[in-house]
């Protein structure tokens, strides 16, 4: 018989949903396996899911669980008989290396037990001060113990082995969106918000070969292979920008430059969109940070497509931006060197305040139409999954 880890895996924003609950639940749980593999089994549970995994797939489980959106904490428990002293000797086992204060905290899901969750936690922890002798303390404890009364169960883990989870959503609770996606700090930071708000990610990256090198091309690739450790295998549409560009820069006012790049870029991504059933379009704009993000700008650049637009970064700070990517894993892949396609022909005094008519009499002498037909029509579908 394989040896068993169990993860208590609970959820917040998920029990708030009323009517909808279950559909959220079961979201969830199959996210969770997606994210542990086909050893593991998940099950639903009231108020919350049990996950078992085979023991020495433990420590890589708990790194998955980690990144699961929706999920609010998790901790691998032991499983015990409901008896305060075998309760109280496993918790003495999860706790051998500690000494300070400590309090216990108890739940019941089954009602019909012949006691109350605080004369569980008192008899609980008279074993444990008998057994160690360690002060009991209600606020600021330097150790707790969480025991979970589940039918004729009780799970038993610690502060020290309980984890926080990313929160959120599950992965394609709201839908699908498509990132459009630079190889720079900003976007990946706005696709894994969004991720986190239950948004199946489609990407979409311009690019400008053979006038500008690959390399945003490949550190995207990276990106994305570090963002599917947290919302799973992605599709990413790759796209050539080049010809488009061409044809701005030779028909269009220089200080515009920026802006009707941007503008391709949008009817592309609501093309791919289109295609994808995709209800939004997703950048990471952030205002006031370059002359094409006023709100002058994002409104006029914006105005080339029907779709709705969202820019999860749009009130954050640089700073505030980095320590996301940080913490994502995004940073140092984003940081590389590269040639944006944006960079390519690019005007020496953009415009900082521009108006959706304004830039259609800038696009006026182009075939946009044709343009925009011609870059999707070369565009290259990638399946992206965690790096090997």
């Amino acid at each position: 018989m394989v040896d068993k880890a169990r993860f208590l895996i609970h959820y917040h924003e998920i029990a708030l949903k009323g009517k909808n609950r279950r559909h959220f639940e079961q979201l969830l749980a199959q996210r969770l396996r997606d994210a542990l593999g086909g050893d593991a089994t998940v099950r639903l549970l009231y108020g919350r899911i049990l996950a078992e995994v085979p023991a020495r797939e433990a420590a890589s489980a708990q790194e998955r669980l980690a990144r699961v959106f929706g999920v609010a904490y998790f901790a691998r428990v032991e499983t015990v008989d409901i008896d305060f002293r075998k309760i109280a000797d496993s918790a003495l086992r999860q706790l051998a290396q500690h000494s300070g204060s400590f309090r216990v905290s108890a739940k019941r899901a089954n009602k019909r037990l012949p006691f109350t969750s605080p004369e569980a936690e008192r008899e609980i922890g008279a074993h444990i001060v008998a057994a160690r002798g360690w002060p009991v303390r209600l606020k600021g404890a330097d150790a707790e113990v969480f025991v979970e009364f589940y039918e004729n169960v009780a799970w038993v883990y610690t502060s020290r082995n309980r984890v926080a989870g990313p929160g959120g959503l599950p992965v394609g609770a709201s839908g699908k969106v498509v990132v459009l996606i630079s190889g720079g700090i900003d976007s990946p930071v706005a696709a894994w918000r969004m991720a986190k708000r239950g948004a199946r990610p489609v990407y979409v990256h311009f690019h400008s070969y053979p006038h500008t090198s690959l390399d945003s091309l490949r550190k995207t690739v990276a990106e994305l292979e570090i963002l599917a450790g947290w919302h799973g295998p992605a599709k990413l549409y790759v796209v050539p920008l080049a010809a488009a560009q061409e044809a701005v820069f030779n028909n269009s006012p220089e200080r515009y430059r920026t802006l009707l790049y941007r503008r391709f870029m949008y009817r592309i991504a609501e093309r791919v969109a289109e295609r994808e059933n995709a209800a939004a379009l997703v950048t990471g704009d952030a205002l006031g940070q370059v002359a094409s993000q006023t709100l002058e700008n994002m409104d006029a650049v914006a105005k080339a497509v029907k779709m709705l637009v969202l820019r999860p970064l749009v009130g954050m700070d640089k700073n505030e931006v980095i320590s996301q990517a940080q913490m994502i894993g995004t940073y140092q892949t984003s940081i590389l060197p590269q040639q944006d396609c944006c960079s390519f022909l690019e005007p020496k005094r953009p415009a900082t305040k521009s108006t959706p008519e304004q830039l259609e009499r800038a696009e006026s002498r182009l075939d946009v139409a044709a343009l925009v037909d011609d870059a999707f029509s070369k565009a290259e579908i990638r399946r992206i999954s965690v790096r090997p």
